[in-house]
């Protein structure tokens, strides 16, 4: 989303400059770590933990050696990028937006263990951003919720959802003679693959035919492709791998369906209703703020593979309720998620913190 944001902010006006750390800059900072709200060395005990921190000193080294030119606004999209760049820029406003919760990802992962010390390091640092920036936004307000259990004033985090290029994604009409289901993302555990794998097997016992395409990659994949042959769905399923422009093919197929156990809000949901696909979700977070059940999309309850299938059952069964829910998906995502409409609030946000 920010490379097409930053476009729209390209004008005599306006000069948006995008600054991140490049992968191969790593191990390069030393500088000393503290925050003002907690102290991390009660954790640095963890790999985990530590890998954080030397980013944040990576991050140091690498702005303090780039950036030398005053601004007049910084926002980041990543905790530790927001702090260093605070730290070395301290009287710059900055705003920071949380797109998604690291804990919770990883612990869903099994990754790190709930209420352990990398567990408390991330949420302490939801504290830390809020006495340093002078905005925190995040995309839902569900998310909105879960942050505010962290900070002093949960009422001043503001909800800008993400935004996305209309002219990114083209409907095309098509007639699939046998349905075609789409999910995109990365292949871990907090997605429930294996949820949606299982209620394709139940749709494959009553005699439906699909085909279902997962595109993305990560270190679950070889688990899936066992589970998909386990069922005996594996010819039925085709496992892509990455790619870099999924919404160009994505108009091609008919339902798109990711039973994710968390998400702060599900940019890949937003995505496949302006590429005019019915939509099917669990009932978390940011997901069931873009889905309203039984009129854009069906929403089902986590970990519940057979109110998945039944749901998969209805749009694959009914061709034209199918269209009505995917018709009603891309009406409300051209309103509600356009760029132009994220830009818009962020344009006034600026203006505001950098007067």
């Amino acid at each position: 989303m920010i490379p097409y944001m930053q476009e729209r902010f390209q004008s005599s006006r306006w000069d948006m400059e995008m600054f991140w750390l490049p992968k191969r800059i790593r191990n390069k900072g030393h500088e000393e770590v503290q925050f003002q709200t907690f102290d991390w060395a009660e954790y640095g005990d963890s790999p985990t933990v530590q890998k954080y921190i030397q980013t944040y000193r990576d991050y140091l080294w690498w702005t303090r050696l780039r950036l030398q030119k005053p601004y007049d606004l910084i926002h980041a999209h990543h905790p530790i990028a927001g702090l260093a760049m605070k730290q070395v820029f301290p009287e710059v406003p900055l705003i920071q937006t949380i797109h998604s919760s690291y804990e919770k990802e990883l612990i869903l992962n099994g990754k790190i263990k709930s209420g352990g010390p990398e567990h408390r390091f991330l949420v302490s640092l939801y504290r830390e951003l809020e006495l340093q920036s002078e905005k925190m936004l995040t995309v839902s307000r569900s998310f909105a919720d879960y942050l505010g259990a962290f900070v002093e004033h949960p009422d001043n985090i503001a909800v800008t959802p993400n935004g996305f290029d209309e002219k990114r994604f083209k409907p095309i009409p098509h007639e699939n003679a046998v349905p075609q289901l789409i999910t995109v993302c990365r292949l871990v555990p907090a997605k429930g693959l294996d949820i949606l794998l299982k209620a394709c097997a139940e749709l494959k016992k009553k005699g439906f035919d699909y085909v279902l395409h997962i595109i993305g990659d990560g270190p679950y994949r070889k688990e899936l492709e066992t589970l998909a042959k386990q069922l005996g769905i594996y010819n039925e399923t085709i496992f892509y791998g990455y790619t870099l422009h999924p919404e160009e093919f994505m108009p091609f197929f008919d339902i798109f369906v990711l039973p994710s156990r968390a998400e702060a809000f599900g940019s890949v949901f937003a995505e496949a209703a302006l590429s005019c696909l019915a939509l099917v979700g669990t009932d978390v977070g940011g997901i069931a703020e873009q889905i309203e059940d039984g009129v854009n999309g069906l929403l089902v309850p986590p970990e519940d593979y057979i109110a998945l299938g039944e749901a998969l059952e209805k749009v694959i069964s009914d061709p034209l309720y199918r269209y009505d829910l995917a018709r009603s998906a891309w009406d409300k995502a051209k309103i509600h998620y356009s760029l132009t409409n994220a830009v818009n609030e962020l344009k006034k946000l600026y203006l505001q913190y950098s007067s």
